[in-house]
């Protein structure tokens, strides 16, 4: 059997593929040659992340296959209900990434309230002619400790960054239309655990009492954080979205950092992807990363082995 892993996938995961008599190709194949592709190769299995496409028309011209795996979490890149429909299995990594992406929003959270987003850019240009009168531009930053985040979207990634908020002595509020509680453990050396449980609220909630809000929800209809929900978070706040884009209104989130509404963003995902806005890559209060947050080598050596070990699972090949 073949599998196309069209976005790439980790050489752990090619290696428990082709133990289980797999043949594994790695080939990018454009999306207007997809079709082609995978009928001229009678393929199996196509593992996509978020840059491929699997739609309805292509699961109609492809009846070879079998499986269509995403590497990560959010599958709205394929159209799920329909290959199901079709007997195809969806599957998906939804646990492998989540301690990346957490890891993430710290980085940009601590670059964020030391401005080192912005001090990145100009120490190179200035820094050493201006020494001295950055050090002041750049003073004055703040601690994260004592602060509270507010968690929009409260499933395993939004449960990972608690975690690490907690570790770092802050105050969580979370908020989930589909989770009530959920507990958060955290571990220590020697076995040691400490487990918080800690409640929902809703989002005009959060929104008010948060100092930082980090968003992790799927892909939205509509905004989650529009110009309305930016006029009752508190002055100074800050917003992380290592989401999905479309998640927060790019437009209001300017006219809030111009304003002084918002201290700084800092974004993973943009709702022009792969194309972002350019007043958005400009903007020196805007920390900017290009969707990585699943990119770690531990997280994709993960995303390749839990999809082998879906695929040997289902299909169960025959050497």
């Amino acid at each position: 059997m073949k599998v196309l892993a069209n976005d790439g996938i980790s050489t752990s995961g090619v290696k428990a593929l082709e133990d289980a008599g797999f043949e594994v190709l790695t080939v990018k194949v454009a999306q207007e040659q997809l079709e082609n592709y995978i009928n001229k190769n009678n393929i199996d299995v196509i593992l996509v992340r978020s840059a491929t496409k699997v739609r309805k028309d292509l699961i109609d011209a492809c009846p070879s296959l079998k499986v269509i795996g995403r590497g990560g979490v959010g599958m709205d890149n394929i159209d799920v209900e329909y290959a199901r429909s079709k007997d195809i299995h969806v599957i998906n990594t939804p646990a492998a990434s989540s301690s990346s992406v957490a890891e993430l929003v710290f980085a940009h959270l601590f670059g964020g309230v030391r401005n080192l987003h912005d001090a990145n850019r100009t120490m190179p240009l200035e820094g050493d002619s201006r020494f001295k009168e950055l050090k002041k531009t750049y003073a004055g930053g703040k601690e994260l400790r004592g602060k509270t985040l507010g968690i929009i979207g409260f499933g395993r990634i939004g449960r990972e960054v608690a975690k690490i908020a907690l570790g770092c002595g802050m105050k969580v509020i979370a908020s989930d239309n589909q989770v009530g509680e959920a507990d958060i453990t955290l571990d220590f050396y020697n076995g040691q655990q400490i487990t918080l449980k800690i409640k929902t609220e809703p989002v005009s909630e959060l929104i008010k009492h948060s100092d930082f809000i980090t968003l992790h929800v799927p892909a939205q209809k509509k905004y989650v954080i529009g110009e309305a929900e930016i006029k009752e978070m508190k002055d100074g706040a800050a917003i992380i979205n290592a989401a999905r884009g479309g998640v927060i209104d790019e437009k209001a989130l300017l006219e809030a950092l111009e304003k002084g509404k918002i201290s700084f963003a800092a974004l993973d995902t943009f709702e022009d992807e792969p194309s972002p806005a350019i007043k958005v890559l400009m903007n020196g209060n805007i920390s900017l990363s290009p969707h990585i947050g699943a990119a770690t080598q531990e997280a994709q050596d993960r995303i390749g082995t839990e999809l082998a070990e879906q695929i040997v699972s289902i299909l169960k090949p025959v050497n």
